[in-house]
């Protein structure tokens, strides 16, 4: 089979790739904001139960969702032939940013569940300066996928 035949099939998976991306973005760059207004209301608060749901609800019904399907639809992409050059320089620079977005990804939930026990450990500013990390991951993914500069 030539990469000719793949490329209905890989067309769709890219796409899809794309929209689960563009959500799991939305929701890595609004869940730090939300962790930024959650540090300024008060402990036992209507706020802070309300800034609490809508956390899990983020989290659970968009964000993880939405990161599975990139993942899903990556791989596909990733098994498609002749879709990557394993020996292109960009591919593991791609990789390492998007570990570091998965890794984010877990600080996230873990900084959720903090709120969620009224334990939260870190101070308004410290939301504010991770809430550029998603940013920061995703200008290299996408500058190492279309530019591929190595």
């Amino acid at each position: 089979m030539t990469i000719e035949s793949f490329l209905p099939w890989t067309r769709w998976f890219l796409a899809f790739h794309v929209m689960s991306v563009m959500a799991w973005m939305a929701g890595m760059f609004y869940l730090p904001r939300l962790f930024v207004y959650h540090c300024q209301v008060q402990i036992g608060s209507e706020e802070s139960a309300r800034f609490k749901i809508m956390e899990r609800r983020l989290l659970r019904a968009i964000i993880n969702p939405a990161m599975i399907s990139s993942l899903l639809f990556g791989i596909l992409l990733v098994l498609t032939p002749g879709a990557v050059d394993w020996h292109a320089g960009w591919w593991h620079c791609k990789m390492a940013a998007l570990l570091g977005m998965f890794a984010f990804h877990g600080f996230c939930a873990r900084w959720r569940k903090d709120f969620e026990k009224d334990q939260n450990r870190h101070p308004e500013r410290y939301y504010r300066i991770a809430n550029e990390v998603p940013t920061v991951l995703m200008m290299i993914i996408v500058i190492m996928v279309i530019v591929r500069p190595f």
